[in-house]
């Protein structure tokens, strides 16, 4: 099976309100031709926490329009980047803030059914980072309704956390669902400083999504091929894995977008692409 090729919301489209990433409220309609004409097979939508509720992803009309530019482009949704939950994590102290949280999710995954989206990654990192035993208890208790409704409808439960390899497969476990996975950050990993080979031993067979990226350690986003990820090391195992899920490309950007992102693109398909 080939693996899809796809690009993080808006990384082909100037920066919206000079945000590193976010959803382009507005105008995301634009980047689904730009990633036809480069060959690009889906988009990973963004769900930001700011002006979560105009999201075409949690209206009926907004799901409709991205089925409609799905279907006059060929280019697919198949996985939603959820950053609202960095925001408003399931772990919050707030209870107000989980329970909007909790319908947040599951109005998404009923729509993300309806585009045929198989990924929501669910970020625990930085404000939303699992530091503690009580953050993971916390964690599991208020996601695992969610979890149930993700099993129903076929879709994954995607988790990014910054957890070293061991303490990140305890958290996927104590849920004992398949629907729960790992979302592997390649750049990410590379910035904490952990070893591809430890991560893909330990939790490689629940790795349901990749993102492509390259960061320096314990630095910021560079372009691909000029940090500290081992990408070799990467495909090595992604390939020993026979890993079936997409490549979205979440590479380093610019103000403009586009064209660094044709430079990483041809960087991709020389020294990453799985034939």
């Amino acid at each position: 099976m080939k693996n899809l090729l796809g690009v993080m919301q808006g990384r082909l489209l100037p920066k919206f309100k000079n945000r590193y990433q976010a959803h382009p409220l507005g105008y995301w309609q634009e980047e689904f031709p730009i990633a036809k004409s480069l060959g690009l097979d889906c988009i990973e939508f963004i769900l930001d926490y700011n002006d979560y509720e105009k999201n075409p992803l949690l209206t009926d009309s907004g799901i409709s329009e991205i089925q409609d530019t799905i279907q006059k482009t060929g280019v697919k949704v198949v996985s939603v980047c959820a950053d609202y939950f960095m925001e408003a994590p399931f772990h919050s102290a707030d209870s107000g803030i989980v329970e909007t949280s909790k319908n947040v999710l599951s109005l998404l995954l009923k729509n993300g059914k309806k585009l045929g989206v198989k990924d929501i990654v669910v970020p625990c990192v930085d404000q939303s980072s699992l530091k503690s035993d009580s953050d993971k208890k916390v964690f599991f208790e208020n996601l695992s309704p969610l979890v149930k409704e993700a099993e129903i409808l076929g879709i994954n439960l995607s988790l990014e956390t910054d957890l070293e390899p061991k303490q990140f497969l305890d958290v996927i476990k104590i849920f004992n669902s398949k629907a729960v996975t790992v979302n592997y950050d390649i750049g990410n990993s590379a910035s904490l400083g952990f070893n591809p080979i430890e991560e893909f031993e330990i939790y490689g067979l629940h790795i349901t999504d990749i993102h492509i990226k390259d960061r320096k350690l314990n630095s910021g986003s560079v372009e691909l091929g000029t940090g500290d990820a081992k990408f070799e090391k990467v495909l090595k195992k992604i390939r020993e894995l026979n890993y079936s899920g997409p490549f979205i490309m979440q590479a380093y950007r610019d103000d403009e977008g586009l064209e660094i992102f044709k430079r990483q693109l041809d960087w991709v398909r020389r020294n990453f692409l799985i034939e």
